[in-house]
């Protein structure tokens, strides 16, 4: 029998649309839920896993907080692409970052803490606040507002909230955010008292420039974190791994925490893990092409046909509004059903979300050329 705590989660929509059985129309599938990246790992990673599973150290306990190797390449990587500067103390390597997003309230605030969450927002993040047994703080991402936090209007949540999660660029809107911003977060948030999170999951995919990263606003580390994942930008999902760097507290409470639960990542993943972020100048700047010219196809194509969706400026997904008469879910099943398309409904990503769904860019070239037909036998849906 499970906890009282395990069953007042919220529940996975994720693992349960993993399993659920697909009323598909008479085309062929089209899955456009997916936030996995089509290609295959770089030959360059391939290779050092090859080399890695030979070696003896492999095969036995690692260090539990990490391979020094690891850090020192992670240092390098930051250092180079972020002009940030680390410390080992300021690393965590982590069991892929949703891990650490999920777990991190749990062990660094106590239970009545308040955690600010973005509405649009990565769905996951209600799963961190309820295993922390926290308070919900809502933080509403408008159109209006670029789909960033207007804290002016927040002042009375502000008061208290401990932790903020920010996620940039985003899941599920798409949208970015510039250092201005990033800046005006650590100036208002420092000497607060509040701590800030950036999910950092999609910064390989910067389509009008480099995403900055949080911590170069905040040079000293004094109130926040960074999640960095390899899944995305190096096609390493399966891999599951990353890291946390900044704030050591922060970053002391995901190492103790992990001290506890687990026995260290496999050291072949580790090196994998240090030839991407070591060849991270080339590879990323090929994945980030690759998308570009998606999210290029896909704004331009539901454009032309009057299809309302936000303006993909990094990550890999795209955020349409659904026609009058329906709702986010009713309208996935009506895309399913008609067109053999699979879309996520905007509901698990917060309630400001139901009229949306969210489609993605990590699908063959074909694959989108297909979904923009398919969305021309309808386009009237939304003209009605």
């Amino acid at each position: 029998m499970a906890s009282e705590l395990l069953n007042s989660l919220s529940p996975s929509y994720f693992s349960s649309m993993m399993n659920q059985k697909l009323e598909v129309g008479n085309k062929p599938l089209l899955n456009l839920a997916v936030g996995i990246p089509d290609g295959r790992t770089p030959k360059v990673i391939t290779d050092a896993v090859k080399t890695a599973i030979d070696k003896e150290e492999n095969q036995k306990y690692g260090a539990f907080r990490g391979k020094a190797e690891l850090k020192a390449s992670i240092k390098r990587f930051y250092k180079r692409t972020y002009d940030v500067e680390l410390e080992d103390e300021n690393i965590a390597i982590l069991f892929g970052t949703k891990n650490a997003l999920v777990n991190f309230p749990m062990a660094h605030v106590n239970p009545g803490a308040g955690i600010m969450l973005p509405n649009p927002g990565y769905a996951d993040y209600i799963t961190a606040v309820e295993l922390a047994q926290a308070e919900l703080i809502d933080m509403p991402l408008l159109e209006e507002n670029n789909y960033l936090p207007d804290f002016d209007a927040l002042e009375s949540e502000l008061k208290k909230t401990d932790l903020i999660y920010l996620n940039y660029p985003s899941n599920p809107v798409g949208a970015a955010a510039d250092k201005a911003f990033f800046d005006d977060v650590i100036q208002r948030f420092k000497g607060t008292g509040t701590q800030v999170v950036h999910d950092f999951a999609y910064s390989a995919f910067g389509f009008n420039g480099k995403h900055p990263s949080i911590l170069t606003s905040d040079p000293d580390f004094e109130i926040s974190m960074e999640i960095y994942s390899l899944s995305k930008g190096f096609n390493m999902s399966g891999y599951r791994i990353g890291f946390a760097a900044g704030n050591k507290e922060m970053i002391e409470s995901i190492n103790k925490f992990q001290d506890h639960t687990n026995a260290g990542v496999f050291g072949v993943t580790q090196d994998a893990a240090i030839a991407a972020l070591d060849n991270a100048d080339t590879l990323i700047p090929a994945q980030n092409e690759i998308f570009r010219k998606r999210k290029d196809f896909v704004n331009q194509s539901l454009k032309q046909l009057n299809i309302p969706i936000e303006p993909i400026q990094g990550g890999i997904f795209g955020w349409v509004k659904v026609p009058e008469g329906f709702s986010g879910e009713s309208f996935v099943t009506y895309l399913l059903k008609n067109q053999s398309i699979l879309a996520t409904p905007g509901k698990p990503f917060g309630d400001r979300a139901e009229n949306y769904i969210r489609i993605s860019l990590a699908v063959p070239d074909e694959d989108l050329e297909a979904f923009a037909e398919r969305l021309d036998e309808i386009k009237t849906l939304w003209q009605d």
